[in-house]
């Protein structure tokens, strides 16, 4: 299992935390995500009752963000507020993103908004409802993924 193994399972089953932690792990080539970085804690015995051997501490990254450019420090922020009592203001956040880091956040708002695990349904005209089965697609599918997200 690798470390991005490891964090994706540390943070499955809260889309928001799930949708945090998959921004760290794709953008800049991974690097904020990466072991060394303040945030990113790891063990090397499993810890609690779902043996997490690895985890972000979200709430400590705007306390160590200062030395970044801009837009590390924006987009990695907007990655706290996803998964923490972070408050950021998104008209701060967005216009100073990248065309890459931007699709990067629509996936992550699509992920943690539900939108992958939403059903098709349909009101007819009589007022009733029509649930079909399976789900739809997300509002924003993630990039496809680069070396260092795999």
């Amino acid at each position: 299992m690798t470390h991005a193994d490891d964090l994706r399972a540390w943070a499955k089953g809260s889309y928001t935390t799930e949708a945090a932690t998959e921004l760290l792990l794709r953008a800049f080539g991974g690097r904020f995500a990466a072991v060394g970085q303040p945030w990113v804690h790891t063990s090397t015995e499993p810890q609690g009752p779902s043996q997490v051997s690895a985890w972000i501490d979200f709430a400590s990254i705007p306390e160590e963000v200062g030395v970044l450019s801009g837009g590390e420090r924006r987009f990695l922020l907007f990655a706290a507020s996803l998964a923490e009592d972070v408050p950021v203001v998104l008209g701060d956040v967005v216009p100073g993103l990248d065309r890459v880091n931007l699709d990067l956040v629509l996936a992550a708002i699509a992920h943690a908004g539900g939108s992958h695990q939403h059903s098709d349904i349909e009101t007819k005209e009589d007022g009733s409802i029509v649930l079909y089965s399976g789900y739809l697609d997300a509002l924003h599918a993630w990039p496809q993924a680069s070396p260092a997200a795999s």
